[in-house]
């Protein structure tokens, strides 16, 4: 199993999100937890291109410092919505590892995180989904806290993927399960 951050940068990373506080800690907790147990912990960051303030070399496109990588932590950059498209790396690198598991936190809910779970479920990975650990913004359809049921609760667990509650992921985490 690894435990893949999605798209937590620095521009997006704030109180405009659903559940902030929750999603901060809980994401804290599981990247601790990943680390103590010897889980590897894979991020991503979205590039939308020079000039747009949000790409290599902004300060905006790093990742959120609570969620810092540590030295030697794998960083792969994507410009489109999956983290497992071919174009990012990440899939190839997740095949020579044999990896078969992936436990995603990250942002945004209806974007990248969709994206990734529907991706990963299409090319036989377990997507494992821990409770309050991806969100996302208000948008012109729909607020942010429907919007994270929307998916949490619908649309992915027991479709694409297993949505699971902190203890259940932490354990997990730690190989109890």
């Amino acid at each position: 199993m690894i435990l893949l951050v999605v798209d937590t940068q620095k521009g997006i990373t704030d109180e405009r999100l659903f559940a902030f506080e929750q999603l901060k800690e809980n994401i804290k907790t599981l990247i601790a937890r990943a680390r103590k147990h010897h889980v590897e912990v894979v991020y991503v960051r979205h590039d939308d291109g020079p000039g747009t303030g949000f790409s290599v070399g902004d300060d905006e496109f790093e990742i959120y410092e609570e969620f810092a990588p540590l030295a030697g932590e794998r960083i792969f950059d994507k410009t489109v919505n999956s983290a497992l498209h071919e174009s990012v790396g990440l899939l190839q690198y997740l095949a020579e590892k044999k990896e078969t598991k992936i436990m995603i936190v990250g942002l945004q809910t209806n974007f990248c995180i969709d994206a990734t779970i529907q991706s990963g479920y299409n090319q036989g990975f377990e997507m494992i989904v821990p409770a309050y650990a991806n969100s996302t913004f208000d948008n012109d359809y729909m607020k942010k806290d429907v919007c994270y049921h929307y998916y949490n609760d619908l649309m992915w667990n027991g479709r694409y993927a297993k949505c699971v509650s902190m203890e259940e992921a932490t354990a997990m985490l730690a190989g109890d399960c």
